[in-house]
Formats: structure tokens, sequence, C-alpha cells
């Protein structure tokens, strides 16, 4: 597994072609409950590239895992402390200009592992992908590894598929895997649902109006480092899938030769 900024220039220069698949890990900088860090999204968005981009390579595809996307539209954390949000025309300009610089540099595959669900931050992360899809058929091929999809929520458990799961016992397992020490105490936190779907269809528009006064919902009491290491694996399963299935010709030919 190979992170871009932990390469120096001259390393660079080996995963620089056509035949590497790049993941970007998108996230936000938002409150998640009185247990989990503020960076939740980030830890999991990059957690959920790097085994993505081991399974990768263990097929033989060369993978590099680019510096995360640390910044989103969390209008839904609004009035709790530590909310950074940015713009949709930010964020929708940041991705359109980083497929830029890819095609630039001669990368023509990227895979976009999104951990930040809220609904406009995954609109228009899926808007950016699909504008430039239509605009420049023949350049950068991005994908969506969308989590928020059926097929693939199907397989991330109940408590995710209820929707109620922000810095519940999904978030919380993932966070727990990937960065142990950051997690404070949870086991004491009682169950908070809040029906958040139906909520939002109901116009609700923040955690506070919801009735999540923690700026948590779900079950982070139920949540394992063990359950955090299997949904991992099911994640980077879901990118590999979607990779193969896009790009078979990278696989068939063992992925490295540029």
């Amino acid at each position: 597994m190979t992170d871009l900024a932990k390469l120096t220039s001259p390393q660079a220069r080996a995963f620089f072609h056509a035949r590497t698949i790049a993941l970007l890990p998108c996230g936000a900088t938002e409150p998640h409950g009185p247990h989990l860090p503020i960076d939740t999204d980030v830890t999991i968005a990059v957690a959920h590239a790097r085994r993505a981009a081991e399974k990768l390579e263990a097929l033989g595809v060369q993978a590099l895992v680019l510096p995360a996307i640390a910044y989103g539209i969390t209008n839904w954390t609004q009035g709790f402390p530590g909310r950074l949000s940015i713009r949709s025309g930010t964020l929708f300009a940041l991705v359109e200009d980083l497929l830029s610089a890819l095609e630039f540099e001669g990368i023509r595959q990227l895979v976009v592992v999104n951990a930040h669900l809220e609904p406009d931050n995954v609109r228009t992360l899926r808007n950016a992908l699909l504008d430039r899809a239509e605009r420049h058929k023949d350049r950068v091929q991005a994908l969506f590894a969308d989590v928020t999809r059926r097929k693939f929520a199907e397989k991330l458990g109940e408590e995710f598929k209820s929707g109620d799961c922000h810095a519940g016992s999904y978030e919380t397992s993932l966070v727990m895997a990937a960065d142990p020490s950051s997690v404070r105490e949870h086991a004491s936190l009682p169950k908070v649902r809040i029906d958040l779907i139906e909520k939002a269809k109901a116009g609700v528009a923040n955690f506070r109006e919801a009735g999540a006064k923690d700026a948590y919902c779900g079950d982070p009491a139920a949540a394992s480092a063990e359950e955090g290491r299997a949904l991992y694996e099911t994640l980077a399963d879901e990118v590999v899938a979607l990779s193969r299935a896009s790009w078979p010709e990278l696989f068939r030919a063992g992925g490295t030769t540029a």
C-alpha cells in the first residue's frame, strides 16, 4: 500500500502512469459525539482507501492512495463546536481540479472513497464525477465507491441501513479498528434513535432538530474493533469489485506495466 504523501518526488514517478488506480479518500471536519474525534470521517476514508489499495496490489494492480480531502459540506452538525463546512461549489471545484491534475500527471483511473455521508456532500461528489465524465469522456475515468447506494449499503449492517449511524456502532467500530487511541469512553453512551431518514424527508435540517442533542445517533456502546475490521474488508472488497468491473484490462495484464 502506497501513500502519495509519504513518497519523495523521484519515488512518485513510478506511480504516475496510465495503469495506476488512484484512490481519493474524502471526509469532513465535524463533530462526532462526545466519544469520537472531529476527523472521524477522514480516518475512516483513509483506512478504507488503504485497505482497498492493499487488496488491489495483492491482485497485481498498482494503486496509489492520495492525500485525503478533509473538508466537506457539514450542515447537519451545525451548532456543535468543531464543525468546519465548505460550500458545494468549493467541493465540486476541488474534485474537478484534482481530476485535471491527475490527468496532467498521466493517471487515468480514480476511485473516490467517501466517508462523509451527508446527502448534499454525497450529491456534490457524485455530480462532480458525472460532470467530468460527460465533458471529458476520453480522459480520467473516475468512479464513486458510494456506500449510500442500496446494493452497497445492504452489506454494512442494520444500523447503517437505518440511517441512524452518525458516530454510532458503525462509525465507532471503524475508528476503533483504524485509530483506537482516539476513541473516548463510549460503552456507557445510550442508544439514540432519531429516524434520521424520515426526519430528513420531513424537512429537518440538522442533528439538533432531529433529536441528536449530543451529535451522535445509533448505538456506540455496541461497537468493537473486530466489527470495524470486518467492515473495512467489506468496504475494500467493493472498491476492488468496482475497479475490476470498470477496468478489467488492468487485472488481466497484472496492472503494473506502464
